[in-house]
């Protein structure tokens, strides 16, 4: 078969360039439909991606209203410039109270008696130092290497002891200067020493607190002291100067002595721009389903969109979950974002919000409102507290028994009703093991104690050892003349509890009876649930309606505890159908996967195309290849006889 490049030798009509028109002729119907087909169906990509993007911002809005704290926002002002106070709009309440700063706490500071010549150069003295700071023992060595006052500061501020030192001069010489780091009596410093050779050397430096008129070693010159404050009459003392859980939900922070009015309010119109957020994001929704799918009356022309299925199907889940009743509020005072001031226009599909009236609704129905956007368990009993739900939990009302009441792990000892049955010797050290995994150690005054006496003086301890705060662990310490005294951990179920795992300089506790936490149990609408500490509860996954919803048993006896109604709020619904919408299986991934698959199939016509052309070409080359070759044979014959007849010529002409 001759080869394209030599096509139109024979004829010089039949070349390799109307090969290739009639190759493109061939092609080019089938290409372009193809191409309409690519650019409609990447178009249509596009656009269901523009929609999705515009779907999924809409989630977060409702799922930030989806909790009960959403619906709570408060705000404190203080009368007095002397209290700063920050709100935790989760736990605060409104109210009004009345404070009176006593005092605030300090950081105690000492400094040394004796004025030295040389902070260079002048022997301190040798020996080992040991600071005391709270529960915290700290030994320093005092040699050759830094034997004079600066070393000795230097010394202090490398063992982190809970202390800082200085150098300071005097005019007159140098002086050495200490302060706890840490505010509060509980962090009051005391030093003593172990002298090298004879005094007066480390000795100067020694320093008892019970004892701060001792004219032997430092001298105070500024008292550690908690932080005082009356709160509506009621004494409270702290070790910093910000005051924490004492009103649910306030933090004090103490700049000065005085009084003050502190009063916390419902800022509702903080909730009102959380719900406008909201509204906001369905409106940008709606303009991007406007824009995709709208209809131009006078061109005739539609967008990409238009009359698609699949929008109207999630414009109309989108809808029913917005304008539906809730199921739970049928006889509430709110039972729809309607009531609340949450409406639809009509010719453009976007929510319009009055925010007076959401706000005057959350002032007077507090808790139809809440259950309106959030969800909400709500209980008959007032010792039964709705923690949460399930992804399986359906709205409705489940009722509850309680076979065992949750209790916390103690630590009890015999001790006898005298004044003197504890005796505390100094240097003591108290080492609890709470809940298993955090460790505290205090140390009280020396000293006899009574039950009841001892009984303060630890609990003081512990509530400022900061080991125990770190952990949000507590232990509260009681006193009975017929039950001893008792150390209960704050925590309940089975991994509560308490043990005394060190003990030194201490005699009078012996004889301990340790018992452990239990937790809760009994059944939720008849299904045996697990309980843990408190809580009792059903796993996602244990079938039936009230599958995965959790209730707090608070106190109370076993037995009935009437029941729980569960509803299941605006945001909540609205972010399950969102999630439904945008999921594996939703409606956006189905059109879209359909929509890939469209363009596997297109590229695969397009494979189809290429070789049927390029077959089309081959037998347009051999039909011209043969065709020129016959025409060549043609004008080859032409050609001889045209030279016959042109000899034969002369001949006849001599005729």
């Amino acid at each position: 078969m001759a080869s394209i490049s030599s096509l139109g030798i024979g004829s010089g009509v039949l070349t390799s360039d109307l090969v290739d028109q009639l190759v493109a002729a061939e092609r080019r119907p089938t290409e372009v439909r193809l191409d309409q087909r690519t650019e409609r169906t990447e178009a249509l990509i596009s656009a269901y991606g523009k929609l999705r993007s515009a779907v999924t911002e809409l989630r977060l809005p409702m799922r930030q209203l989806g909790s009960a704290d959403a619906m709570k926002s408060f705000s404190a002002t203080s009368s007095g410039s002397n209290i700063d106070v920050s709100v935790d709009a989760s736990k605060a309440s409104r109210g009004s109270y009345s404070l009176d700063v006593k005092s605030l706490a300090q950081s105690q500071a000492l400094a040394s008696r004796d004025v030295f010549a040389d902070r260079d150069a002048t022997s301190v003295g040798r020996g080992t130092m040991t600071l005391q700071v709270g529960d915290k023992t700290t030994n320093i060595t005092i040699d050759s290497s830094n034997d004079t006052l600066q070393g000795l500061a230097n010394a202090i501020n490398e063992a982190n002891a809970g202390v800082s030192a200085g150098v300071i001069d005097t005019g007159n010489g140098f002086q050495l200067v200490l302060s706890a780091d840490e505010t509060g009596e509980a962090n009051a410093v005391n030093i003593s020493v172990s002298e090298e050779g004879a005094a007066p050397g480390l000795s100067r430096f020694a320093f008892d607190t019970a004892d701060p008129e001792n004219m032997d070693g430092m001298r105070q010159t500024i008292a550690a002291s908690d932080a005082v404050m009356e709160i509506n009459g009621v004494e409270i003392r702290r070790a910093t100067n910000t005051i924490e859980n004492v009103v649910d939900g306030l933090t004090f922070n103490i700049t000065g002595e005085g009084k003050s009015t502190i009063k916390v309010e419902q800022d509702t119109a903080a909730v009102a721009e959380r719900v406008q957020a909201f509204v906001d994001k369905f409106n940008e929704l709606q303009g991007t389903i406007r824009e995709l799918s709208s209809f131009d009356s006078e061109t005739g022309q539609g967008s990409i969109l238009t009359g698609d299925s699949t929008v109207r199907n999630i414009q109309n889940q989108l809808k029913r979950v917005l304008t539906d009743i809730i199921p739970g509020l049928e006889n509430a005072s709110v039972r729809s974002l309607a009531d609340v001031g949450i409406g639809t226009d009509f010719r453009t599909g976007e929510l319009q919000f009055d925010s007076q009236k959401f706000q005057q609704q959350l002032r007077e129905n507090p808790d139809d409102v809440t259950a309106l956007f959030a969800e909400q368990g709500r209980t008959s009993d007032s010792q039964v507290e709705f923690v949460r739900s399930g992804s399986n939990t359906r709205p409705g009302d489940y009722s509850i028994n309680v076979t065992q009441m949750a209790t916390r792990g103690s630590l009890n000892y015999s001790v006898p009703n005298t004044a003197d049955a504890i005796q505390v010797q100094a240097d003591n050290s108290f080492t609890f093991r709470v809940d298993g995994e955090t460790t505290a150690t205090v140390s009280i005054a020396a000293g006899d104690y009574s039950g009841e006496d001892f009984a303060a003086a630890i609990q003081t301890a512990l509530r400022e050892n900061t080991a125990l705060s770190a952990a949000g662990r507590s232990v509260q310490v009681a006193y009975d003349a017929t039950e001893g005294l008792t150390f209960t951990s704050n925590r309940f179920g089975s991994d509560s509890n308490v043990s005394l795992t060190g003990l030194s300089n201490v005699t009078g506790l012996n004889t301990a009876t340790a018992t452990a936490g239990q937790d809760v149990q009994g059944t939720i609408n008849g299904q045996t649930a697990q309980g843990d500490g408190q809580v009792l509860f059903l796993a996602n996954s244990a079938g039936g309606d009230a599958a995965g919803l959790q209730v707090r048993i608070t106190g109370g006896d076993v037995g009935n505890r009437g029941s729980v109604k569960f509803i299941e709020g605006v945001s909540e619904r609205a972010v399950d159908t969102i999630t439904s919408i945008l999921g594996a299986d939703g409606a956006l991934s189905s059109r879209t996967d359909a929509l890939n698959r469209d363009l596997e199939r297109i590229q695969e016509d397009r494979i189809k195309l290429d070789l049927r052309v390029e077959s089309y070409q081959a037998r347009l080359v051999a039909q011209f290849s043969a065709a020129d070759s016959l025409i060549s044979q043609l004008n080859n014959t032409r050609d001889y006889v045209t030279q016959q007849l042109a000899a034969l010529a002369p001949n006849r002409q001599k005729d």
